[in-house]
């Protein structure tokens, strides 16, 4: 059985490699990009409105989002933030239709155009198009 030292080094040792990752990828997506749009998600009410608890908290997205925003505002560059609100997963990246209705175990997102991916490639270019809109490139 470990101790309580041990069992805190690592978690310790943990944090410190998630925080590592986090700062190489954030690195890695500013030199690449010059703009980069992210969804304005409020992880709290996530985790307590969807039953996803303590594992929405976990990955880190408000830290790796910080570790972009001052990254790229470091080289000049932008970082878009696209409302919560914005149907980024109900709608079409291809005609624009928009689902009323669209669970969270529908992992494929299917159109009545034709257009057939999955569910979170198509939330990434609606995303991805809604950033191009609101930064006056697209």
């Amino acid at each position: 059985m470990r101790s309580r030292k041990e069992n805190c080094r690592c978690h310790e040792k943990v944090r410190n490699q998630r925080r590592d990752y986090l700062h190489k990828l954030s690195r890695i997506i500013t030199d690449r990009y010059e703009a980069v749009a992210v969804e304005d998600i409020d992880m709290k009410a996530m985790s307590q409105c969807l039953k996803f608890g303590k594992s929405v908290m976990d990955n880190s997205y408000g830290a790796f989002r910080e570790m972009l925003r001052y990254k790229l505002k470091d080289q000049g560059k932008e970082l878009v933030k696209v409302d919560r609100f914005f149907p980024s997963s109900k709608m079409c990246s291809r005609c624009g239709n928009i689902k009323k209705e669209l669970s969270l175990d529908e992992r494929i997102y299917y159109c009545g155009c034709g257009n057939c991916m999955d569910r979170d490639v198509n939330a990434a270019v609606n995303i991805r198009e809604e950033g191009r809109r609101l930064l006056g490139t697209a």
